[in-house]
């Protein structure tokens, strides 16, 4: 079974991250738990979710997530072959966001009862809280790990000056996963100056829209295909400047390889330097195979080069 080695941690993941951020909103419980065996079934060990997946869906709350995992987790009766990886941080609510320590400690319980676990494999920060220095998070964080609720602390949306400080800071523990977002149209924030500082500090990397919200699919080539998906609204600025070229040179590179765009767009991000793991979504079984399938696929330096080109 195919693991890679989550940087200098102690764990090692499937290739491939299931992203948690439709269970309870575009995927109900019964086809989340049926998309979750899939995963596991076909090899995968790594799931990611946050406490605030769903609170945008009017009526959601936030933790929507978590509870879906958590009840997945009760009925098959086991924890110790996945590993679950969860955030604090964003805004879930009035007074309820940011990197404080007691904000920390409160939603970290919420969490653990919400996934119906005693521990998580790797509590992200999910965005950096700048009216915070940098070490007040990581003493929290220093509790939670000593105290075995946490097994591995990571950082999501940091800049690098940020995540820099935080690495460099004596006596606290230090962040060992990077999640950025990285994708073939997305790539600005995480390549050069973060991508560096990540590889000379041994980070894991997994990468959040690694398949651009569904644009890197291939189905959203016009306008009028944004409606096929509550995600649609948020898609149609890739139509624009480097994303026909992308789609043009993911459907040459599939048409060779004879593959999906998805698993194009999902193999380049894992042969890239620094990447442990792309982190991808789905809404039924058949889509987890596609994305699993992607694992299989190896890129040529020519193909690896004109997607590149392309995505510039």
């Amino acid at each position: 079974m195919v693991r890679r080695p989550l940087g200098k941690t102690a764990l090692q993941i499937h290739p491939l991250v299931l992203g948690g951020n439709v269970f309870g909103w575009t995927a109900d419980e019964r086809s989340s738990h049926a998309i979750l065996d899939a995963y596991v079934a076909g090899g995968g060990n790594f799931i990611d979710t946050a406490n605030v997946y769903s609170v945008w869906v009017p009526g959601h709350r936030g933790g929507e997530s978590e509870s879906v995992i958590g009840s997945w987790l009760a009925r098959r009766g086991r924890r110790d072959d996945v590993l679950i990886a969860t955030k604090v941080g964003w805004e879930m609510g009035p007074g309820q966001k940011g990197l404080s320590a007691p904000y920390i400690l409160q939603s970290v319980e919420e969490s653990l009862r919400r996934l119906r676990t005693d521990y998580i494999d790797v509590y992200f920060s999910h965005r950096d809280d700048t009216s915070l220095g940098v070490e007040e998070p990581l003493r929290a964080y220093e509790q939670l790990l000593a105290s075995g609720k946490i097994r591995v602390i990571g950082a999501s949306n940091f800049t690098t000056p940020r995540l820099r400080e935080s690495l460099a800071v004596a006596g606290l523990p230090h962040y060992g996963v990077l999640q950025p977002q990285y994708n073939l149209v997305e790539r600005d924030d995480f390549e050069g100056e973060l991508q560096a500082l990540c590889i000379e500090q041994g980070l894991g990397v997994v990468c959040y829209f690694a398949l651009a919200s569904g644009f890197l699919t291939g189905k959203y080539r016009s306008r009028t295909d944004l409606s096929r998906s509550p995600r649609g609204q948020g898609i149609g600025r890739y139509l624009a400047g480097r994303g026909p070229a992308v789609l043009r040179a993911l459907d040459e590179v599939a048409a060779a390889q004879g593959a999906r765009p998805s698993q194009i767009a999902l193999a380049w991000l894992m042969a890239q330097p620094g990447v442990t793991a792309p982190i991808a979504s789905a809404t039924s079984v058949a889509q987890v195979e596609e994305l699993l399938a992607a694992t299989r696929v190896t890129l040529t330096p020519q193909q690896l080069a004109l997607l590149s080109g392309a995505g510039r």
